[in-house]
């Protein structure tokens, strides 16, 4: 099974930038990711944001006035579904919300990934473009599925998984300002 996207492009994506990476790339980085189960099958959404886009929603949910790289946003269906529960509710209608939620416990959320934040990034790092896009992608999935870098433990539980992720596409490792053969190679031949 694979790994279900939902691919959205804002509508004022600046003119500058390159033209985000095709869908199979989208989805292969994303699948790469999946930490679950092979025979499940979950669900996100990826909007492809502007500069303000992303500013207004960093600011709204992180409390940060400025453009970032991606931000996460994990579907909690626990949360939906005791928000929705009240003490005097008939067991027939807490039983059909409890399937009704169930049938969607794969949705894992939705990824607001910055395109002019990522080309700026990747040009100030030396990166590839396509490294950078993976990573944030892979960055982003597994914020989805709960992983976090708050604190050194966390951090590098996480940094170790994503290298490892970019190892196995052929990238480098994220964390450094070296580029693999396998993605010099990829970034030639991926070219129109």
């Amino acid at each position: 099974m694979s790994v279900q996207l939902d691919i959205q492009l804002a509508d004022d994506l600046s003119e500058s930038i390159e033209e985000p990476p095709p869908r199979h790339l989208l989805q292969q980085w994303a699948q790469a990711a999946w930490q679950g189960a092979e025979n499940e099958q979950p669900v996100l959404s990826l909007r492809i944001v502007s500069s303000a886009e992303s500013q207004q929603l960093n600011h709204d949910y992180r409390g940060k006035n400025k453009p970032t790289n991606v931000l996460s946003f994990p579907m909690n269906i626990s949360e939906k579904i005791s928000g929705n529960v009240s003490a005097d509710m008939p067991a027939e209608l807490l039983e059909a919300m409890v399937e009704d939620f169930s049938q969607t416990e794969m949705m894992l959320g939705d990824l607001a990934i910055c395109a002019d934040v990522v080309n700026s990034e990747a040009n100030q790092q030396g990166k590839s473009l396509q490294s950078h896009w993976a990573h944030m992608v892979i960055h982003g999935m597994l914020h989805l599925q709960g992983f976090d870098h708050i604190d050194d433990a966390q951090a590098e539980e996480m940094e170790s998984l994503e290298i490892q992720i970019m190892q196995q596409l052929g990238f480098s490792d994220p964390y450094s300002n070296q580029t693999s053969l396998t993605e010099q190679t990829s970034m030639t031949e991926q070219k129109p």
